[in-house]
Order: C-alpha cells, then structure tokens, then sequence
C-alpha cells in the first residue's frame, strides 16, 4: 500500500495520483494576498516585457485544493495579478500550475481565460491519467509546458527522478512545448546528460535551485551553466528569495544571476514568483492553515534587475525575446 509521503511524492512531482478537485478538504476563504509593489521601478521596462513565473489561489469554494498539499495559500486572484503587471509595468505573464491543486490545472486555465491570450501563457502539470484531449485542450488554453516539481516532491535520487521526467516527456512528446523543472543542482548535475539530450526545451525554476550562500562554485551549478551556455537549457532567475534570505535587496543572489547570464543571455528569462506562496512544511502548521506569504518588494526586485543585467539590450532579450520564443507570444 502507498504511504501519505509516497503519494506526496509522486503527486507533487507529477500528478500521478489523479485525484479530483473535490477529493480536497475545504474551508472557509481564505484573506485576500495584499499588495507587493511597495517600491516603484526605477527604469524603463520594454514594452512586452513578462513575468515568467506566477501563480493564481482563487476562491477555494471555487477551485478547491488537492487534499494531499503540504500548505494553503491565501487567495490570489487574476484581477490581483493583473494589478500586479500594471504596478510593475509589465505586459505579459506566464501562470504556473502550483503544487497545492495537484493536476487539476482548473484554476491555472480560469487564470489564463481571464487574463486573455494576448497577455497570458502557463505551465501545467499532468499524470498519467490525464488524456490527449485534455492536452490538446490545456494547448488552446495557453499552456506551453509542464512543470515536474522533483523539489517539493522530495525526490532527490537520481534514477527515481529520471523514471518521472520519462513518463512526463512520453505524455507529450510531439507538442511544441517545454519542460520545466524544479529540482537541487545536485540532482541536475546527475541527470546532465539525459537533460542536454532532450528533444524539448528544459527550464529550472528559481536559480536552478541554487543558493546564493553557497556563491558560483557550488556543486553542480557548473552543469547549470554548461546547459545554458550550449543553449539546451532556459533558467528562471526567479524568487531571490528561495535562494538567499538577506532581503531585501539579496545581495549574494547577484553572483549567481550574473553568472548564469554571462553564459547565455539567450537562455534566460525572469519572474517575481507572485504572490510568493510559503510552501516551507513548519512545526505546528498544519497543511490546510493558511500560509502567509513570503514578504517581498516585488518593485525592488525588479529594480535589481538593473545591476544583475546592466546594459538595455540585454534586459531586452530577459524580459521580452526570451519569453516571446520560450512561450509562443
């Protein structure tokens, strides 16, 4: 018989489990996520610039939760993330189905709907019960790729990690989509190779997992930029803050992201992860409390955008070329 954390596992990582949006325990809403754009952005952001990783919690009676998450989010609608891009100045934004609905991808595709294909592309997650229907569909909907979550799965052996990205890349082998994957560089440098050899674009979440305390030569961030520098692999520089905790400005994140552009601005793209959901398991939280989100200065970060990547044109290639190609703009 599977165990909680089995199923944990697997569900987190890929939605294998397939269980229903009314399978999930519910209660009462939950408060509304407040503003983060607290200092105004300093340059001038090009037109069609995007957020490239970004979540929706609408109202759970609604788009229940997946019984099986590890936390609840406060709720964060579309109409708050479009106020979000305004305050940021940005006109494009890429939704990320979360770990909290498991694979129905429900909420991220009423997020899409509401902000409209002009503004709005995301990135699903699937299991192997989901059909090439509901694929086809998720693709007139706006999604561009799937996410595998290895990372809050807690999957951090290598052989166990390659058997769920092969079951993901069969599901939608063919599409014009990407991977994108979420997983600690240790994890990264073991799969290297099979990673460089993939018939689709690969794209890590926040840093490639990366710590900035750990600076540019911890192990396996090498791998992250021979990847990138070859071109077969995107990187998010996204939430700083899962990589340092010295907010606001994150000082020790800048090696990293300068790193990682130098080797390939071709490769890179940016995002606040908003509204910063706090997915951290603590003593005494239970999964179905709701977690308060991370606080950030979304306009600050931002702004550090400036000093990671100084030089106009290529803030150009990060925020609006990169996006356009990666997600079909």
């Amino acid at each position: 018989m599977m165990t909680r954390r089995q199923g944990l596992i697997t569900a987190a990582a890929l939605g294998a489990t397939g269980l229903s949006r009314g399978a999930a325990a519910q209660g009462a809403a939950a408060p509304a996520t407040a503003p983060t754009v607290r200092t105004p952005v300093n340059f001038q952001v090009p037109p069609g610039a995007c957020d490239c990783h970004t979540h929706v919690f609408p109202d759970p009676q609604k788009f229940p939760f997946w019984s099986g998450r590890v936390y609840t989010p406060p709720i964060a609608t579309a109409d708050d993330l479009l106020n979000l891009q305004r305050a940021l100045h940005l006109d494009r934004v890429v939704i990320v189905q979360p770990s909290v609905y498991g694979t129905d991808n429900a909420a991220t595709l009423d997020g899409l709907r509401q902000l409209g294909a002009r503004r709005a592309r995301g990135v699903a997650v699937i299991g192997p019960q989901t059909t090439a229907q509901e694929l086809d569909r998720m693709q007139q909907a706006g999604i561009r790729g799937i996410r595998v979550n290895l990372e809050t799965g807690g999957i951090t052996d290598p052989a166990r990690a390659a058997q769920v990205l092969e079951a993901a890349l069969a599901q939608i082998q063919g599409r014009p989509w990407h991977l994108q994957v979420y997983a600690r560089l240790p994890l990264i440098e073991a799969l290297q190779d099979r990673l460089s050899g993939l018939p689709m674009p690969v794209v890590f979440d926040h840093f490639a997992g990366a710590q900035a305390s750990a600076g540019v030569d911890q192990p396996g961030f090498a791998a992250v930029l021979t990847l990138v520098r070859s071109g077969r692999a995107y990187v998010k520089i996204s939430g700083a803050y899962r990589a340092s905790e010295e907010a606001p400005d994150y000082p020790k994140v800048a090696p990293l992201a300068r790193a990682l552009i130098e080797a390939n601005p071709d490769r890179i793209v940016w995002g606040t992860d908003w509204p910063h959901p706090d997915s951290a398991v603590l003593a005494g939280r239970a999964a179905t409390d709701i977690a308060a989100p991370v606080p950030v200065d979304d306009g600050r970060v931002l702004n550090l955008l400036t000093d990671w990547a100084p030089e106009a044109a290529v803030r150009q290639r990060i925020l609006v070329d990169n996006p356009a190609r990666l997600y079909d703009f």
